[in-house]
């Protein structure tokens, strides 16, 4: 049996924060604001596979009115996620994300981001796909203010 899950993320960008991105340290004169450390990428996975395995989303699991999760690692929380995916009784078949920013280019980090993700859900770093997209120029994200990240994850009973 498989089951996909959609995950989106959003936040907007601040001057003076890490940027992260897919739990990868991505050099950056802006990062992105948010509870934790902002890692819009690892919170879109985190809604994909909890959809995917019918347990809610990143929200329900890691609120963000609860102060153990301030500037919480989102690679750790994805982990979180993961087991509780696995102990429903759900494996990671693959993952397809896109990261919607101006700059930076991602293309440079983009194998790192896919073998950090993999190691977090103990799949192999070829069904990891993770692709930097722009928005041309429009809107709040065209101008630098935030990133969008649109995430899907195909899930398999074990």
């Amino acid at each position: 049996m498989f089951r996909i899950g959609v995950g989106y993320d959003s936040h907007r960008t601040v001057e003076g924060r890490k940027l992260v991105l897919g739990g990868e340290l991505i050099p950056s004169t802006v990062g992105l604001k948010g509870h934790s450390d902002g890692d819009a990428l690892c919170h879109a996975i985190t809604d994909a596979i909890l959809g995917a395995a019918g347990q809610g989303d990143i929200g329900r699991h890691f609120p963000d009115t609860d102060p153990q999760y301030r500037d919480a690692d989102s690679l750790e929380l994805l982990r979180r996620a993961f087991a509780i995916v696995r102990n429903t009784g759900f494996a990671v078949e693959n993952l397809d994300a896109v990261v919607i920013a101006e700059r930076p280019k991602l293309a440079p980090y983009i194998d790192r981001i896919r073998a950090t993700l993999a190691g977090a859900l103990d799949m192999s770093a070829d069904a990891v796909s993770v692709k930097g997209k722009t928005n041309e120029g429009m809107g709040e994200i065209g101008r630098g203010e935030g990133m969008a990240v649109h995430a899907v994850a195909l899930l398999r009973k074990i």
